[in-house]
């Protein structure tokens, strides 16, 4: 058994728990702590005010999923100052061994590892993600991360994408009017630009600019909370054509990806766990022309797990062990 520090760090936050492994899966994960990244100028900071607080010896390994690209020895946060250097994590946090992961790989890894009591279903038939074969994880949250698991009789592997960087494709003409709009403000529209957080502010705009009314500026927050409301129509407007669209992506990611399987993560997926359902979410993702039938017979799921960036970090640390 081997207790390490696994930590998630995001462009808002980073969140630090400790974590026991053995034989290659995560066997107990604590409750987690969290600072906001802006507050400290590093990661080495961060992690000093966690090992301050915890009231005994940090352990001597790390497993660290974090928001950006993890290859190369500068690590830059994608939303964050933060640069972590990989040649002096050691130094720096005083461990012996560590892992760096994409936050985004470290949630297909938990998507790999956990208990199907964190799976909510969403569409398809109501049954268990395939055994072996792909599964692929797309998540709005701040961006649209793109992964996929593949199981087979060995265990499982893990690959990360950057497929929501891909191009935004409108299937009606209330999308095209959408692209259109967009088009004028963003040199190139991908489905990130739609079907991340900031979305559907994008959407909402696109839309009050199609109607003829003034653009207000609007905090996503309150936008969000407006939509799942129903107390703005344009704003529920907005949020459905968001559950198409994600709808949409999602059954493209899965056919380039061969899946059987998909599972949604990400705030936003949380946050829209039973708005989906009723939205034409699963119509969108079966809607694939001569493969209809084969998409409908995707099972999709939400994963509802607290902390999938902290519990898929340490099981990227253990499968490496």
């Amino acid at each position: 058994m081997t207790e390490l520090v696994t930590v998630d760090i995001g462009g808002t936050h980073a969140r630090f728990a400790l974590a026991d492994v053995d034989g290659g899966r995560v066997m107990r994960l604590e409750p987690e702590v969290t600072f906001h990244t802006a507050d400290y100028a590093s990661l080495q900071l961060a992690w000093e005010a966690f090992a301050a607080g915890l009231g005994r010896p940090v352990p001597r390994a790390a497993a660290i999923a974090i928001a950006g690209p993890v290859h190369g020895d500068e690590i830059r946060l994608t939303n964050s100052p933060w640069i972590v250097r990989r040649a002096l994590i050691r130094e720096k946090l005083g461990v012996d061994r560590f892992v760096l992961v994409n936050d985004f790989g470290a949630v297909a890894h938990t998507v790999a590892q956990i208990d199907a009591r964190y799976l909510h279903h969403l569409s398809g038939p109501e049954v268990p993600l395939p055994e072996e074969g792909a599964i692929s994880v797309v998540g709005p949250g701040t961006g649209l991360g793109v992964a996929y698991v593949l199981r087979h009789r060995h265990g499982y592997e893990v690959v990360e994408t950057e497929g929501g960087h891909g191009d935004f494709a409108p299937l009606d003409t209330v999308e095209d009017g959408i692209l259109r709009v967009l088009r004028e403000r963003l040199r190139r529209v991908s489905v990130e630009r739609i079907v991340a957080g900031p979305g559907l502010a994008n959407i909402y705009n696109a839309l009050a600019a199609m109607q003829g009314r003034p653009l207000v500026p609007a905090d996503d927050a309150a936008l969000w909370e407006s939509a799942l409301a129903g107390r703005d129509s344009l704003a529920a407007a907005a949020l459905d054509r968001f559950c198409l669209s994600l709808g949409a992506v999602a059954g493209d990611i899965a056919l380039a990806q061969g899946a059987g399987g998909v599972v949604i993560a990400g705030g936003v997926g949380l946050r829209l766990r039973d708005h989906l359902p009723r939205s034409g979410f699963s119509q969108r993702f079966a809607a694939k022309g001569r493969f209809e039938r084969m998409m409908a017979a995707i099972p999709v799921k939400l994963i509802t797990h607290p902390q999938p960036g902290l519990y898929g970090a340490a099981a990227a640390f253990a499968r490496g062990q």
